[in-house]
């Protein structure tokens, strides 16, 4: 008789998705901020931009040391720890005098945010599989979609009633309440195993996901997909506010056609996923990924306006609903001891890949060059990956096919029989 899960779909899906809202909500609610930030410490547009770049540094690299303790000391105590130190660093940057402190405070609040992606997919790992695990990703990205709908919106009406502190003064504030979240309603999934805290162990297992293709390629669609989103963070204020001519709270505004086409396609791949498999819908995502490439190269050729920038983003964002649930599912499918080491990994991957482009469009000083040559790169490279992937799999099952075949042929065709004769 199989034993029903420590915790039901919905409560998953909702603890989930409020872990791994933190670390964009932190993010959407700070951007409509950066050009007004220039201005308060009397620093540079590129200064600022490090406060972002930093962010999305510790978010990234510390994700590879919150998996792995979370399987060897449980979920529950190191998701409290890295939410507390978030709302440290929160606090800190409220009372930032220099932009040297403000740097420091966002470059440990990522830390601390990161917590959020590596345990949520972990924790979908440890209890389900398959179809359910789908399920849950895509509920997951659909009420994570609606944080970053509503708090660029939040955040410039914030910062224009209230000024930049009011919005680490909200950070903080969920923080503390994911913290309760967290205490109450998480329980434990693994068993604790101190043992586990080996550097050495902790080599072999990123080596063995490294070198496992099936890992590799699924996390390579989600890295050119879902890492384009971080890669446009460090690109859209600057375009929107300094040359298309959006106010702060414009750009709130503008930013709803991103994660309000995702939300949309979201609820989309959700009753179509009553009807197909998950994994037939990536073809139809990275087909959007794909066509909003094109628009966001048109920006070579034209002068960016409002549409000729949010309507490729748009496109762009709609495909990702479509990858996200089936990759995530695939990516992590084959760890289950190293659940949080996995998704440790695809969680660095995701978000470094954003980090990399991120910095790569800082270097060429140009915010809409930038935006138009790298996030093509990056949805040709979720293509490019997915086809590795496909091939992956096929040759997979083909080597199970011809095992199983093996062993069947291995078996004794006339058994001896102990009755009489029939």
């Amino acid at each position: 008789m199989t034993m029903p899960p420590l915790m039901t779909e919905r409560r998953v899906s909702m603890i989930g998705a409020m872990l791994v809202a933190i670390g964009p909500v932190s993010m959407a609610l700070y951007t409509p901020a950066m050009t007004e930030l220039v201005r308060a410490f009397g620093s540079t547009e590129s200064v600022i931009k490090l406060t972002l770049t930093l962010y999305f540094g510790g978010f990234a690299f510390a994700q590879l040391i919150a998996g792995p303790l979370s399987d060897a000391l449980g979920r529950r105590p190191v998701t409290i720890a890295f939410l507390a130190l978030y709302c440290a660093a929160s606090i800190l940057a409220i009372f930032a005098q220099t932009v040297e402190v403000l740097i420091l405070a966002r470059f440990v609040q990522g830390i601390g945010a990161s917590v959020g992606v590596a345990i949520s997919r972990a924790l979908v790992r440890d209890l389900f599989t398959d179809e359910r695990s789908s399920r849950i990703m895509n509920l997951i990205g659909i009420i994570l979609a609606l944080g970053p709908a509503l708090a660029p919106t939040l955040g410039s009406l914030l910062l224009l009633f209230f000024g930049w502190r009011s919005l680490f003064i909200l950070m903080a504030l969920i923080g503390m309440g994911s913290i309760a979240v967290i205490y109450f309603y998480l329980k434990e999934t693994v068993v604790r195993d101190v043992s586990r805290l080996n550097l050495r162990a902790l080599g072999r297992s990123y080596r063995m996901l490294l070198g496992n293709r099936q890992f590799l390629t699924a996390a390579g669609v989600i890295g050119g997909a879902l890492g384009a989103i971080y890669a446009q963070a460090t690109f859209l204020p600057f375009i929107l506010i300094d040359t298309v001519g959006l106010s702060p709270q414009q750009f709130g505004v503008a930013m709803l056609a991103q994660s309000g086409s995702f939300l949309a396609a979201s609820l989309v791949v959700r009753s179509l996923m009553n009807r197909f498999n998950a994994l037939r819908l990536v073809p139809a995502g990275l087909a959007l990924i794909l066509l909003g490439s094109l628009g966001i190269l048109t920006l070579l050729v034209s002068q960016p306006t409002f549409f000729s920038v949010m309507l490729p983003v748009a496109i762009y964002s709609c495909g990702i609903a479509f990858v996200m649930p089936a990759m995530s599912t695939a990516a992590l499918a084959p760890f289950g001891r190293e659940a949080g080491a996995a998704a440790a990994m695809l969680g660095f991957i995701q978000m470094g890949s954003g980090l990399l482009v991120g910095t790569l469009g800082a270097l060429m000083g140009d915010a809409v060059l930038a935006m138009a040559l790298l996030i093509p790169l990056m949805g040709a490279g979720a293509c490019i990956s997915f086809i590795l992937y496909r091939r992956t799999a096929i040759a997979v099952a083909i080597t199970a096919a011809a095992l199983q075949t093996d062993a069947c042929q291995k078996l004794p065709q006339n058994p001896p029989t102990t009755g009489p004769d029939l």
